[in-house]
């Protein structure tokens, strides 16, 4: 087949998914894409453009794959002579329906809706976690009852039948290329590793409240600080730099995937303290990296660590968090390597792209060209 993949929103994870599935696919991946910035302007215009885009173009494609930030609706509408008869598939990395705010922060419903819509007038539609899914369709209702009128309810089942799983695809085993042959900070001291982004979503503030609590208790341990942030270094990274001083091995974002994935390797402990992750893709590589992971009881952690371990590496509250982190510190390093690689390497493009190329030549044949 050849699919038109539109990515208005195109940095960080999203490029990343892009790229790793138009090289992996066993199909020709025609990706259209914006920069991504300016997300409100590229879920309001982002269509108007690739519109234009894929009429100069002049592409006739089997398959149409958009993401959650375009508006689906008003590139159908600009397209409907080219592509009134093409299928349709919607992916969906997040969702403005229940995306964590700032806060203080109210939600503009309008930017919910317009997933709503795209969802609607999508032939399939696919949920990067089972999480995920459970989030949109729990909030759906609420969204439709805001408004004031004919709320058209019905249509949650709709969309509910045309609604599937579809894991994100990452490029895991990249990382095994650089792997160094011994950790770089020796067998005495645990490294607590970082890697999200520097946003409030994921919740900087308690992670940083466990290590002063660990910190004042003497225990001995290291901390590399990764992620990307996008304007300046937020309080409570400035306030760590400070209050951590030797104990920081690394303070910053590493753009380059090398040296990223060399951290990874190097660090001990992944720990997450997110208030809201539809996937968790940083964690993941922490964790296909033999990573022991320190993670809330909630999202879509729990699917990434052995049941049997879950006890161990999976925190209710605040204190627990503390008590499981002052645990994995003092353990030695071998009994931290109990590795949940294998649970992980699935997610791998080398095994998720054979299932989108299926799903995708599913939802082709089920609708073919003429159905109008």
């Amino acid at each position: 087949m050849r699919i038109a993949l539109l990515e208005p929103y195109y940095t960080g994870s999203h490029a990343a998914w892009v790229d790793g599935y138009a090289a992996a696919s066993g199909h020709e991946v025609i990706p259209l894409v914006l920069k991504g910035q300016f997300w409100k302007w590229r879920m309001h215009g982002g269509a108007v453009t690739l519109a234009r885009r894929f009429r100069e173009q002049g592409l006739a494609v089997d398959l149409l794959l958009a993401t959650d930030m375009l508006d689906l609706t008003t590139f159908l509408a600009l397209t409907r002579d080219l592509t009134h008869d093409t299928p349709v598939a919607l992916y969906l990395h997040e969702n403005q329906l229940t995306y964590s705010l700032r806060p203080g922060e109210k939600r503009d419903l309008h930017y919910g809706f317009i997933n709503y819509a795209s969802a609607l007038v999508a032939d399939a539609v696919f949920f990067n976690s089972a999480f995920h899914r459970e989030d949109f369709f729990d909030e759906l209702p609420r969204l439709l009852k805001h408004f004031p009128d004919y709320n058209e309810l019905n249509t949650i089942r709709v969309l509910q039948d045309k609604s599937s799983v579809l894991s994100l695809g990452l490029d895991l085993c990249r990382l095994d290329a650089h792997r160094p042959p011994r950790a770089v900070h020796g067998d005495e001291l645990p490294t607590l590793l970082w890697n999200q982004r520097w946003e409030y979503d994921k919740n900087p503030g308690e992670f940083f409240r466990a290590l002063y609590v660990l910190q004042d208790e003497g225990l001995d341990f290291g901390v590399a600080l990764l992620g990307e942030r996008f304007v300046s270094v937020p309080a409570e990274f400035k306030m760590a730099r400070e209050r951590l001083g030797g104990r920081l091995v690394h303070f910053g974002y590493v753009a380059d995937r090398a040296s990223y994935a060399r951290w990874l390797w190097q660090a001990d402990i992944v720990v997450s303290t997110a208030i809201h992750e539809f996937f968790g893709a940083a964690v993941v590589e922490a964790l296909y990296c033999n990573c022991f992971p320190v993670l809330p009881w909630r999202l879509t952690y729990p699917n990434y660590v052995s049941p049997e371990y879950h006890s161990r590496c999976l925190y209710h509250d605040f204190d627990e968090l503390v008590a499981l982190l002052r645990a994995a510190i003092g353990r030695d390093k071998q009994a931290r390597r109990i590795g949940f690689r294998d649970r992980v390497a699935r997610y791998d493009w080398s095994k998720m792209a054979d299932i989108y190329d299926s799903v995708l030549e599913s939802v082709a044949s089920s609708f073919p060209r003429g159905r109008h």
